[in-house]
């Protein structure tokens, strides 16, 4: 992503105040172009859901930015806005989020069931073959539900107040950034590079609380909970150094080894909760648990690609 602040913070040009707005502004103009995409997109889902990623990209990069160099905004404009654009983002990802979950389940159950290395269970024949077809349409009708209801709840979202307040917001932040006066006047050196240091030092510390692979339960989920917390903050100092106009590179590739982990953790909640439901045949069910410790394994990929990838990222960090 080009950054138009790159020049200036590589010369150590500028007020700490001109490098945020200038990337503030870039992001707020990034998410009116998204919006107006989604709006012209119409019965295209495709285009639909890729201006709805732009969307969300623009909305997480504000929230994000906000958060980090708050300080060197108004306050109380900076925290009613952030707050109104992860809910925004949130509201849009669900829909998406469904419709992924259910294709990498589907792929998985059709990998599995022609794998000749998952073993079929006592008294079967055919191994996953009838399990997985049931097992398949049961995720089908569960997550097309759950992404139904997500989409009206993004119509809902998108035709309401509330959004338009925060459309309207961002509209304004694209021209005008409402700045504190004392601190935007600051260096970049002095005032924004401590505060991104602040985000690195927190995601650091959530990392190094992560338990080690040895410690590890393959099918254990406890810790599902301290690795999302690790990919939101990843999150919050990737954006920070991108506002700096630094090469995140290396920062994108770990998040996606942490975007992997939470598709695969919430792809193996689904086919857990699918198992839950009453009456199902023994078939779908064990067809079910495979999928289910199929994805754990997943999990566990990512969590082992993600330590690979951290150790360089932290060498390179400033």
């Amino acid at each position: 992503m080009a950054l138009p602040n790159h020049d200036l913070t590589a010369r150590g040009e500028g007020s700490a105040g001109d490098v945020l707005g200038t990337y503030l502004r870039a992001q707020a103009t990034a998410f009116l172009r998204g919006l107006r995409l989604h709006e012209e997109s119409g019965a295209d889902a495709a285009e639909g859901s890729d201006a709805a990623r732009s969307l969300r990209g623009a909305a997480r990069r504000i929230s994000g930015s906000l958060s980090t160099f708050r300080v060197v905004t108004e306050s109380s404009w900076a925290d009613g806005l952030r707050t109104e654009l992860v809910w925004l983002s949130s509201t849009l990802a669900d829909e998406h989020a469904y419709a992924a979950r259910l294709t990498r389940l589907l792929d998985a159950l059709h990998r599995l069931s022609g794998s000749p290395e998952v073993p079929a269970p006592r008294g079967a024949a055919g191994s996953l073959t009838v399990g997985s077809a049931r097992a398949g349409a049961l995720l089908e009708r569960q997550l097309t539900l759950a992404r139904t209801r997500a989409h009206s709840a993004t119509l809902q979202a998108l035709g309401s107040s509330r959004f338009h307040a925060v459309a309207d917001a961002v509209a304004v932040l694209a021209s005008e950034v409402p700045l504190d006066p004392v601190a935007a006047r600051g260096r970049v050196d002095e005032v924004l590079i401590p505060l991104a240091e602040v985000a690195h030092t927190r995601l650091a510390a959530a990392v190094s609380a992560l338990p080690h692979a040895a410690e590890a339960q393959p099918y254990n989920a406890d810790h599902d909970g301290s690795w999302h917390e690790v990919r939101r903050l990843l999150r919050v100092h990737r954006y920070a150094r991108e506002a700096l106009g630094e090469d995140v590179a290396r920062l994108a590739a770990a998040g996606e080894a942490l975007d992997r982990h939470r598709d695969a953790a919430e792809a193996a909640a689904a086919s857990a909760t699918a198992a839950r439901t009453p009456r199902i045949a023994p078939a779908t069910a064990y067809a079910l648990g495979v999928l289910h410790a199929d994805q754990r394994h997943e999990v566990e990929a990512a969590r082992f690609t993600f330590q690979g990838l951290w150790q360089p990222v932290t060498v390179a960090a400033p």
